[in-house]
């Protein structure tokens, strides 16, 4: 396996070089030489749910390879179990073995406006020791009540927008809409390519919301009107470096996390391509990747 990865990766940034190049004036591989970059104030991370179909042992194992430390876990398979708390400190353990630090859980869902199904899931939030929620369809009565328990737990609560199917949270500009005169830790986890999805420019977006940005979620699409033409980063029509350029405008402070959603039982290729297509926009820019 480990052979196969190391050739796979050889190939595959070989082709991201190529295809980056016209895009990001130069393509980054970890292994390169960096001493003129500057330290870049965009972090790169991983959502757990790109390896949804593996459990936390692999996902440990993509992101030595990967060269990545942060992560956005989510409760699927093993990657950071909600319950027992006994399962969160074990997988919590297991990361920090491995040099890897969540920066936020999720996506979790708020289905009810209620204290009972709110405050088990800021409890996971405060096991986990992140400071965001990524938070997936509240109800819109339910705010208030959440923004309680953000004031109490000091735990920024990230709605995520899911695109022109979800017909309340499907921009974040409904975000935005509904939080913006509530405690300022009520904000927005901006998907890319869902924004895209509804007609929203994201980089519009993210000038818009601002202060109020997060998380992102990073993926790329073929067609930036349709969910089913997701493709490795940098092979599609999602304009990577004016988004980055964007969040460096806002001082957005959070991490861009790739959230790849296809070819779930083998994703690495894509995966790979993907961050060397984002290390080479930022290599572009003149940062590290």
């Amino acid at each position: 396996m480990s052979t196969r990865r190391e050739f796979l990766r050889a190939g595959v940034l070989t082709a991201a070089v190529a295809s980056a190049a016209p895009r990001s004036a130069v393509a980054w591989d970890r292994g390169g030489p960096s001493e003129s970059l500057k330290p870049s104030p965009i972090q790169l991370g991983m959502c757990s749910y790109t390896f949804r179909e593996f459990d936390r042992a692999h996902v440990i194992q993509f992101m030595k390879e990967l060269d990545l430390t942060s992560l956005n876990a989510k409760d699927v398979k093993d990657h950071l179990p909600a319950t027992p708390p006994e399962a969160t400190e074990a997988a919590l353990h297991d990361y920090a073995a491995n040099g890897i630090h969540l920066t936020a859980v999720g996506t979790v869902y708020f289905g009810k406006d209620e204290d009972d199904d709110i405050r088990p899931k800021f409890d996971y939030a405060k096991r986990a020791g992140v400071k965001v929620i990524v938070a997936g369809d509240p109800l819109p009565q339910a705010l208030p009540r959440i923004e309680k328990f953000v004031k109490q737990y000091d735990i920024r609560f990230a709605i995520h927008n899911h695109g022109p199917e979800d017909k309340i949270w499907h921009s974040p500009l409904n975000v935005l809409k509904a939080v913006r005169n509530m405690d300022p830790r009520m904000g927005c986890c901006i998907d890319v390519g869902h924004c895209a999805r509804t007609g929203t420019d994201p980089v519009q977006a993210i000038r818009e919301v601002g202060p109020r940005v997060f998380d992102i979620h990073m993926k790329d699409l073929a067609d930036l009107q349709v969910k089913e033409s997701q493709v490795p980063v940098g092979d599609g029509k999602m304009p990577v470096r004016a988004i980055f350029e964007a969040l460096i405008a806002v001082k957005y402070q959070g991490h861009v996390d790739l959230e790849y959603e296809i070819h779930g039982d083998d994703p690495m290729p894509g995966v790979i391509k993907s961050f060397a297509y984002m290390r080479g926009v930022l290599a572009g820019m003149g940062y590290q990747g």
